[in-house]
Protein backbone atom coordinates (compact mmCIF):
# COMPACT_ATOMS: atom_id res chain seq x y z
CA UNK A 1 0.00 0.00 0.00
CA UNK A 2 1.55 3.36 -1.14
CA UNK A 3 2.12 5.78 1.48
CA UNK A 4 0.64 8.95 1.01
CA UNK A 5 2.17 12.45 2.73
CA UNK A 6 -0.90 14.29 3.69
CA UNK A 7 0.98 17.36 4.96
CA UNK A 8 2.97 17.62 1.47
CA UNK A 9 -0.90 17.17 -0.18
CA UNK A 10 -2.21 19.79 1.93
CA UNK A 11 0.85 21.98 1.05
CA UNK A 12 0.39 21.62 -2.89
CA UNK A 13 -2.94 22.69 -2.38
CA UNK A 14 -2.61 25.84 -0.44
CA UNK A 15 -0.24 26.82 -3.22
CA UNK A 16 -2.11 26.32 -5.59
CA UNK A 17 -5.29 28.13 -3.83
CA UNK A 18 -2.80 30.94 -3.04
CA UNK A 19 -1.58 30.84 -7.08
CA UNK A 20 -5.36 31.04 -8.08
CA UNK A 21 -6.11 33.88 -5.82
CA UNK A 22 -3.28 36.04 -7.11
CA UNK A 23 -3.78 34.99 -10.59
CA UNK A 24 -7.41 36.35 -9.92
CA UNK A 25 -6.39 39.70 -8.13
CA UNK A 26 -3.95 40.34 -11.36
CA UNK A 27 -6.98 39.52 -14.02
CA UNK A 28 -8.75 41.80 -12.26
CA UNK A 29 -6.31 45.00 -11.95
CA UNK A 30 -5.58 44.19 -15.79
CA UNK A 31 -9.74 44.34 -16.39
CA UNK A 32 -9.97 47.56 -13.80
CA UNK A 33 -6.63 49.32 -15.79
CA UNK A 34 -8.24 48.86 -19.35
CA UNK A 35 -11.71 50.29 -17.92
CA UNK A 36 -10.01 53.15 -16.29
CA UNK A 37 -8.11 54.22 -19.62
CA UNK A 38 -11.37 53.44 -21.72
CA UNK A 39 -13.47 55.65 -19.05
CA UNK A 40 -10.42 58.36 -19.30
CA UNK A 41 -10.86 58.60 -22.78
CA UNK A 42 -14.69 58.55 -23.17
CA UNK A 43 -14.18 61.21 -20.66
CA UNK A 44 -12.12 63.59 -22.29
CA UNK A 45 -13.52 62.92 -25.70
CA UNK A 46 -16.85 64.01 -24.30
CA UNK A 47 -15.91 67.08 -22.50
CA UNK A 48 -14.05 68.34 -25.19
CA UNK A 49 -16.39 67.78 -28.13
CA UNK A 50 -19.84 67.86 -27.06
CA UNK A 51 -20.17 71.41 -26.97
CA UNK A 52 -19.10 71.46 -30.80
CA UNK A 53 -21.71 69.65 -31.93
CA UNK A 54 -24.51 71.71 -33.35
CA UNK A 55 -26.34 71.86 -37.05
CA UNK A 56 -23.96 73.49 -38.69
CA UNK A 57 -21.08 71.42 -37.98
CA UNK A 58 -22.74 68.03 -38.94
CA UNK A 59 -24.33 69.77 -41.98
CA UNK A 60 -21.67 72.49 -43.06
CA UNK A 61 -18.48 71.88 -44.84
CA UNK A 62 -14.60 71.82 -44.02
CA UNK A 63 -13.25 74.92 -43.56
CA UNK A 64 -9.74 76.25 -42.47
CA UNK A 65 -11.67 78.23 -39.95
CA UNK A 66 -12.28 75.89 -36.67
CA UNK A 67 -15.47 78.10 -35.83
CA UNK A 68 -16.76 76.98 -39.65
CA UNK A 69 -15.74 73.63 -40.15
CA UNK A 70 -17.90 71.12 -40.70
CA UNK A 71 -18.14 66.98 -41.50
CA UNK A 72 -21.51 66.71 -43.49
CA UNK A 73 -18.55 65.60 -46.78
CA UNK A 74 -17.16 63.52 -44.17
CA UNK A 75 -19.84 61.71 -43.14
CA UNK A 76 -20.80 60.99 -46.53
CA UNK A 77 -17.37 59.83 -48.01
CA UNK A 78 -17.51 57.23 -44.69
CA UNK A 79 -20.89 56.23 -45.92
CA UNK A 80 -19.90 55.71 -49.62
CA UNK A 81 -16.69 53.88 -48.47
CA UNK A 82 -19.36 51.19 -46.54
CA UNK A 83 -21.27 51.31 -49.47
CA UNK A 84 -18.52 49.83 -51.67
CA UNK A 85 -16.60 47.60 -48.66
CA UNK A 86 -19.97 45.79 -47.36
CA UNK A 87 -21.19 44.28 -50.56
CA UNK A 88 -17.89 43.62 -51.84
CA UNK A 89 -16.77 41.69 -49.02
CA UNK A 90 -19.87 40.09 -48.43
CA UNK A 91 -20.13 38.24 -51.87
CA UNK A 92 -16.17 37.71 -52.47
CA UNK A 93 -16.08 36.93 -48.66
CA UNK A 94 -18.72 33.72 -48.47
CA UNK A 95 -18.07 32.88 -52.06
CA UNK A 96 -14.76 31.83 -51.07
CA UNK A 97 -15.42 30.57 -47.86
CA UNK A 98 -18.17 28.26 -49.40
CA UNK A 99 -15.63 27.20 -51.91
CA UNK A 100 -12.50 26.25 -49.29
CA UNK A 101 -15.39 24.57 -47.68
CA UNK A 102 -17.40 22.99 -49.44
CA UNK A 103 -16.31 22.80 -53.32
CA UNK A 104 -12.61 22.32 -52.69
CA UNK A 105 -11.02 19.13 -52.62
CA UNK A 106 -8.61 18.21 -49.29
CA UNK A 107 -5.23 18.31 -49.73
CA UNK A 108 -1.66 20.28 -50.09
CA UNK A 109 -2.78 22.92 -51.64
CA UNK A 110 -6.00 23.72 -50.04
CA UNK A 111 -4.28 23.66 -46.75
CA UNK A 112 -1.67 26.11 -48.01
CA UNK A 113 -4.66 28.77 -49.07
CA UNK A 114 -5.76 28.20 -45.36
CA UNK A 115 -2.90 28.96 -43.55
CA UNK A 116 -1.68 31.94 -46.13
CA UNK A 117 -5.68 33.34 -45.55
CA UNK A 118 -5.03 32.94 -41.77
CA UNK A 119 -1.91 34.81 -42.03
CA UNK A 120 -3.84 38.00 -43.94
CA UNK A 121 -5.80 38.80 -41.25
CA UNK A 122 -2.09 39.94 -39.61
CA UNK A 123 -0.85 41.42 -42.22
CA UNK A 124 -0.58 45.25 -41.35
CA UNK A 125 -2.68 47.75 -42.82
CA UNK A 126 -0.58 49.91 -44.38
CA UNK A 127 1.15 47.30 -46.27
CA UNK A 128 -2.83 46.91 -48.27
CA UNK A 129 -2.68 50.64 -48.41
CA UNK A 130 0.71 49.83 -50.40
CA UNK A 131 -0.99 47.53 -52.47
CA UNK A 132 -4.03 49.30 -53.43
CA UNK A 133 -2.26 52.09 -54.45
CA UNK A 134 -0.72 49.97 -56.77
CA UNK A 135 -3.73 48.14 -58.36
CA UNK A 136 -6.29 50.47 -57.94
CA UNK A 137 -5.17 53.80 -58.45
CA UNK A 138 -2.34 53.11 -60.63
CA UNK A 139 -2.70 50.29 -62.26
CA UNK A 140 -6.36 50.53 -63.28
CA UNK A 141 -5.67 54.59 -63.15
CA UNK A 142 -9.07 54.72 -60.72
CA UNK A 143 -7.42 57.92 -58.68
CA UNK A 144 -7.94 58.30 -55.03
CA UNK A 145 -11.84 58.06 -55.14
CA UNK A 146 -14.55 56.25 -53.19
CA UNK A 147 -14.13 52.82 -55.20
CA UNK A 148 -10.40 52.98 -55.10
CA UNK A 149 -10.56 53.22 -51.39
CA UNK A 150 -13.36 50.97 -50.59
CA UNK A 151 -11.84 48.07 -53.01
CA UNK A 152 -8.84 48.82 -50.90
CA UNK A 153 -10.53 48.54 -47.85
CA UNK A 154 -11.94 45.28 -48.84
CA UNK A 155 -8.90 44.13 -49.49
CA UNK A 156 -8.18 44.79 -45.10
CA UNK A 157 -10.57 43.02 -43.76
CA UNK A 158 -11.30 40.21 -46.76
CA UNK A 159 -9.60 37.75 -44.85
CA UNK A 160 -11.60 38.10 -41.43
CA UNK A 161 -14.86 37.75 -43.30
CA UNK A 162 -13.41 34.22 -45.09
CA UNK A 163 -12.32 33.06 -41.57
CA UNK A 164 -15.54 34.33 -39.90
CA UNK A 165 -17.66 32.14 -42.78
CA UNK A 166 -15.68 29.02 -43.14
CA UNK A 167 -16.02 28.99 -39.03
CA UNK A 168 -20.03 29.49 -39.14
CA UNK A 169 -20.32 26.88 -42.11
CA UNK A 170 -18.33 24.39 -40.34
CA UNK A 171 -20.61 24.59 -37.26
CA UNK A 172 -23.34 23.54 -39.45
CA UNK A 173 -24.56 19.92 -37.85
CA UNK A 174 -23.48 17.32 -40.91
CA UNK A 175 -26.45 15.76 -40.30
CA UNK A 176 -28.62 18.38 -41.73
CA UNK A 177 -26.60 18.16 -44.95
CA UNK A 178 -26.57 14.33 -45.34
CA UNK A 179 -30.57 14.46 -44.43
CA UNK A 180 -30.80 17.40 -47.37
CA UNK A 181 -28.83 14.96 -49.85
CA UNK A 182 -31.13 12.26 -48.91
CA UNK A 183 -33.86 13.61 -49.87
CA UNK A 184 -32.49 14.42 -53.37
CA UNK A 185 -31.58 17.85 -52.75
CA UNK A 186 -28.45 18.89 -55.29
CA UNK A 187 -25.14 20.46 -53.72
CA UNK A 188 -26.10 24.20 -54.60
CA UNK A 189 -29.88 23.65 -53.12
CA UNK A 190 -28.47 22.60 -50.29
CA UNK A 191 -26.32 25.38 -49.64
CA UNK A 192 -28.62 27.75 -50.09
CA UNK A 193 -31.52 26.21 -48.23
CA UNK A 194 -29.75 24.44 -45.23
CA UNK A 195 -25.92 25.52 -45.11
CA UNK A 196 -26.21 29.70 -45.33
CA UNK A 197 -29.46 30.37 -43.70
CA UNK A 198 -27.92 28.42 -40.45
CA UNK A 199 -24.43 29.87 -40.98
CA UNK A 200 -25.73 33.16 -41.61
CA UNK A 201 -25.70 35.16 -37.93
CA UNK A 202 -22.35 33.30 -37.85
CA UNK A 203 -21.42 35.28 -41.02
CA UNK A 204 -22.79 38.31 -39.89
CA UNK A 205 -21.25 38.70 -36.70
CA UNK A 206 -17.79 37.83 -39.00
CA UNK A 207 -19.25 40.88 -40.97
CA UNK A 208 -19.97 43.15 -38.01
CA UNK A 209 -16.52 43.19 -36.56
CA UNK A 210 -15.03 43.50 -39.94
CA UNK A 211 -16.71 46.47 -41.11
CA UNK A 212 -16.48 48.16 -37.68
CA UNK A 213 -12.43 47.83 -38.02
CA UNK A 214 -12.56 49.30 -41.69
CA UNK A 215 -14.99 51.90 -40.97
CA UNK A 216 -11.87 53.06 -38.12
CA UNK A 217 -9.14 52.58 -40.60
CA UNK A 218 -7.08 55.32 -41.29
CA UNK A 219 -3.33 54.39 -42.64
CA UNK A 220 -4.58 52.97 -45.91
CA UNK A 221 -6.42 55.97 -46.86
CA UNK A 222 -3.22 58.26 -45.96
CA UNK A 223 -1.15 55.69 -48.83
CA UNK A 224 -3.89 55.95 -51.23
CA UNK A 225 -3.90 59.78 -51.14
CA UNK A 226 -7.39 60.76 -49.51
CA UNK A 227 -7.16 64.19 -49.03
CA UNK A 228 -7.85 65.77 -45.49
CA UNK A 229 -9.33 68.84 -46.58
CA UNK A 230 -12.50 68.68 -49.04
CA UNK A 231 -14.84 71.03 -49.86
CA UNK A 232 -17.48 69.31 -52.63
CA UNK A 233 -19.66 66.59 -51.25
CA UNK A 234 -19.32 62.91 -52.48
CA UNK A 235 -22.16 62.15 -54.80
CA UNK A 236 -21.09 58.84 -56.77
CA UNK A 237 -18.39 55.69 -56.41
CA UNK A 238 -16.10 57.86 -58.91
CA UNK A 239 -15.77 60.95 -56.53
CA UNK A 240 -13.22 62.40 -54.32
CA UNK A 241 -13.90 62.00 -50.63
CA UNK A 242 -12.59 62.10 -47.13
CA UNK A 243 -14.07 60.12 -44.00
CA UNK A 244 -14.31 60.80 -40.68
CA UNK A 245 -11.16 58.89 -39.61
CA UNK A 246 -8.74 60.92 -41.74
CA UNK A 247 -10.67 63.95 -40.59
CA UNK A 248 -9.74 63.00 -37.38
CA UNK A 249 -6.24 62.54 -37.73
CA UNK A 250 -5.19 65.30 -39.75
CA UNK A 251 -7.46 67.70 -36.97
CA UNK A 252 -5.16 66.23 -34.41
CA UNK A 253 -2.26 66.79 -36.06
CA UNK A 254 -3.62 70.72 -36.30
CA UNK A 255 -4.09 70.89 -32.81
CA UNK A 256 -0.37 71.56 -32.19
CA UNK A 257 -1.20 74.90 -34.15
CA UNK A 258 -4.94 75.80 -32.82
CA UNK A 259 -5.97 74.41 -29.85
CA UNK A 260 -9.72 74.67 -31.50
CA UNK A 261 -8.92 71.63 -33.60
CA UNK A 262 -8.40 69.41 -30.99
CA UNK A 263 -12.42 70.12 -29.93
CA UNK A 264 -13.15 69.48 -33.66
CA UNK A 265 -11.52 66.13 -33.38
CA UNK A 266 -12.95 64.87 -30.60
CA UNK A 267 -16.39 66.39 -31.76
CA UNK A 268 -15.68 64.27 -34.69
CA UNK A 269 -15.11 60.99 -32.93
CA UNK A 270 -18.50 61.37 -31.06
CA UNK A 271 -19.92 61.42 -34.76
CA UNK A 272 -18.03 58.19 -35.74
CA UNK A 273 -18.87 56.07 -32.77
CA UNK A 274 -22.19 57.42 -32.96
CA UNK A 275 -22.11 56.08 -37.29
CA UNK A 276 -20.83 53.04 -36.04
CA UNK A 277 -23.56 52.07 -33.38
CA UNK A 278 -26.03 52.61 -35.66
CA UNK A 279 -24.36 49.73 -38.74
CA UNK A 280 -23.34 47.90 -36.14
CA UNK A 281 -26.98 47.87 -34.76
CA UNK A 282 -28.75 47.01 -38.11
CA UNK A 283 -26.23 44.66 -38.59
CA UNK A 284 -27.15 42.63 -34.92
CA UNK A 285 -30.62 43.33 -35.64
CA UNK A 286 -30.45 41.70 -39.01
CA UNK A 287 -28.45 38.82 -37.79
CA UNK A 288 -30.81 38.23 -34.70
CA UNK A 289 -33.43 38.00 -36.90
CA UNK A 290 -32.30 35.31 -38.57
CA UNK A 291 -30.91 33.52 -35.72
CA UNK A 292 -34.73 33.00 -34.57
CA UNK A 293 -35.54 32.29 -37.76
CA UNK A 294 -33.82 29.27 -38.25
Amino acid sequence: MEYVDHAQVKKRMSARILLNYISQIIFFLSALFGLAVLFILIYRVLSDGLGWINWGFLTGKLSTQPERAGIMGAILGTLWLMAVVAPVTMFLGIGTAIYLELYAKKGRLLNFLQTNISNLAGVPSIVYGILGLTIFVRALDLGNVVLAGGLTMSLLILPIVIVASQEAIRSVPQQLLEASYGMGATKWQTIKNIVLPAALPGILTGAILSLSRAIGETAPLVVIGIPALLIPFPGSIFDKFTVLPMQIYYWTLDSSLVDEYANLAAATIIVLLVVLFLLNATAIIIRNKFQKRY
